[in-house]
C-alpha cells in the first residue's frame, strides 16, 4: 500500500473524488502559486511600486510558463517551502532581466502559498456545495416518498418503537442543509488573500499595503484582509472543523446503511455493492463502509489541524508544515464522502415489505410504549409502566404475544390502533415533509 492512499493508483478510486484530486497535484499547486506571483505584479505595477511594464511582462509570463515541480525538489527539501526555487526557475523563464527582477517583490512565501491554496480551495467548495446539493436532493426524495412508510426505529441497536423511512432520510438530510449554512457563513472569512510580508508588517510592499491587498484581492477574485493572518490560522481551522463536520454526517449515513444492509434486517439494497473474493452470494456494502473510515481518518486529522493553530510568534514553521500534512488528506477525504453519499443516496432503494416485517414481531414488543400509554389511561402511569414492563417478561419467557397478555389482563382495552404502526409514528411523517419542504426552499 502506499504511504498516501488518495495519491495511490491502486486505491484511488476507493477513496478519492477524481475532480478534487486534480486540485491538489503538485502541478496544481505550482499553477496557482505562478497565478499569485503573476497577480501580484500586475497589482504592483498598477500602484506604481514596481514599473508597470515589468508587472504586465511578469503577469504575462505567470500565465504562460510550465515549471517541472520535480525540478523544485532538492530546494523545497533544503528550504521548506517551494517558494524560493520556484521564483528562481520563473526568473529564468521571463526571458526579461529587467522585468524578472520584480518577481514575488516584497512578499514572503507565505503569501503566496497560503493564496495559492485559498485559490484551489475555492474551486473544491464549490465541488462540495454541489455534491451536498445532490445529496439532499435524493434524500429529500426519499423522505417526500416515504414520509408515511413505518420502519422499526432502533436504539442501542435494539427495535424500538415504530419510526417512518421518510423520516430516517430526513434525519440523514438534516445536517448537510446546516453544513451549507455553515459554509455561507465560513466562504467570506476562509477566502481572503493572504499580503503582509516577512513578519507581518508589509514593510517592503509600499506605503499603502491596504490598496495594494484590494488590488491582489480584486484580481483573484478574493477578500482582502484587515490584518496579516500569517500566524492566525483559525480560518484554516474552521475549514477543517467544517470538513469534520461534513464527514462526520456522511458516515453517520454510512452506519446505518452497513446496519440496514445486513442479512438479518436487509431493510435497504444499495445500487452497487462490493463482491467477496471466495463467496459468491456476498454483497457488502463497500460505499457506506468508506464513508465511516472516511469520517474517522477526517476526525483524527482534524485534532492535528485544530492543534496547527498553535502558530509561535509571527510565523511557525512546525504549525505550518503540520497543516500541510493534515489539510489535503481532509479535503480529499471530505469531497469523496460527499459524491459517494449522494450516489448511494441516488440508487439505494428501501424494501417496505421487509420494514414491514421487521416490524411485525412475533412478540408484539415493538408496541410496549404505545401500550403503556393505552394503559396509563386507566391507571397511574408509573403502575401502567411497571405491569407492562412484566408483561414483556412474561412474553420472552412464555412466547406469548404481549397484546395477548395484555388482553387477557386487561379485556376491555381496544389494542388495535396502539398495533398499527402507521398510527404509531407520531410526528415522524411531519418531520420528514418538513425537510422535504426545507429543501425545497434551499435549493429553489
Amino acid at each position: 500500500m502506499s504511504i498516501s492512499p488518495f495519491d495511490s493508483a491502486l486505491y484511488h478510486d476507493l477513496f478519492t473524488d477524481r475532480e478534487t484530486a486534480k486540485l491538489f497535484t503538485d502541478s496544481a499547486e505550482i499553477r496557482a502559486l505562478l497565478l499569485v506571483e503573476g497577480a501580484l505584479a500586475k497589482a504592483q505595477g498598477a500602484l506604481g511600486i514596481i514599473p508597470a511594464e515589468a508587472g504586465d511582462a511578469i503577469h504575462r509570463a505567470s500565465l504562460e510558463v510550465q515549471i517541472d515541480p520535480s525540478a523544485l525538489s532538492a530546494a523545497t527539501g533544503q528550504n521548506a517551502v517551494p517558494v524560493p526555487a520556484l521564483v528562481a526557475a520563473f526568473r529564468a523563464e521571463i526571458g526579461d532581466r529587467e522585468a524578472a527582477q520584480y518577481v514575488h517583490w516584497g512578499a514572503t512565501s507565505q503569501d503566496i502559498i497560503d493564496t495559492g491554496l485559498i485559490l484551489r480551495l475555492r474551486q473544491v467548495l464549490a465541488r462540495m456545495e454541489g455534491e451536498i446539493s445532490r445529496l439532499c436532493k435524493a434524500l429529500a426524495g426519499h423522505a417526500g416518498r416515504h414520509a408515511e412508510t413505518p420502519m422499526a426505529g432502533r436504539t442501542y441497536g435494539q427495535r424500538a418503537t415504530p419510526t417512518s423511512f421518510g423520516m430516517v432520510a430526513a434525519g440523514w438530510g438534516h445536517p448537510f442543509l446546516a453544513h451549507l449554512d455553515r459554509l455561507d457563513q465560513l466562504r467570506p472569512r476562509l477566502l481572503t488573500i493572504s499580503l503582509s510580508g516577512a513578519a507581518g508588517t508589509g514593510a517592503a510592499l509600499g506605503t499603502d499595503l491596504p490598496a495594494l491587498r484590494d488590488a491582489l484581492a480584486k484580481a483573484l477574485g478574493l477578500a482582502a484582509p484587515h490584518a496579516s493572518w500569517h500566524s492566525q490560522r483559525d480560518r484554516i481551522a474552521e475549514l477543517a472543523g467544517w470538513l469534520a463536520l461534513v464527514a462526520g454526517s456522511a458516515g453517520k449515513l454510512g452506519e446505518d446503511l452497513v446496519l440496514l444492509t445486513q442479512t438479518e434486517i436487509a431493510e435497504i439494497s444499495l445500487g452497487s455493492a462490493g463482491a467477496s473474493s471466495t463467496m459468491p452470494q456476498k454483497q457488502n456494502p463497500v460505499g457506506p463502509s468508506v464513508l465511516v473510515a472516511l469520517a474517522r481518518h477526517v476526525a483524527a486529522l482534524n485534532t492535528a489541524m485544530q492543534g496547527a493553530m498553535l502558530h509561535r510568534q509571527e510565523r511557525d514553521g512546525a504549525a505550518w508544515l503540520g497543516e500541510w500534512l493534515s489539510l489535503p488528506p481532509m479535503v480529499a477525504g471530505a469531497a469523496k464522502a460527499l459524491a459517494l453519499a449522494a450516489d448511494l443516496a441516488e440508487t439505494l432503494t428501501p424494501d417496505t415489505a421487509r420494514m414491514a416485517s421487521n416490524i411485525a414481531d412475533p412478540l408484539d414488543l415493538i408496541h410496549a410504549e404505545a401500550y403503556s400509554f393505552l394503559l396509563a389511561e386507566r391507571i397511574s402511569r408509573p403502575e401502567a409502566q411497571n405491569r407492562i414492563k412484566g408483561l414483556c417478561a412474561e412474553a420472552q419467557t412464555s412466547g406469548t404475544p404481549l397484546g395477548n397478555l395484555l388482553a387477557r389482563d386487561f379485556p376491555d382495552l381496544d389494542l388495535a390502533a396502539a398495533r398499527d404502526p402507521r398510527r404509531a409514528l407520531g410526528h415522524a411523517p411531519a418531520e420528514a415533509r418538513a425537510y422535504v419542504e426545507a429543501a425545497k426552499q434551499r435549493f429553489s
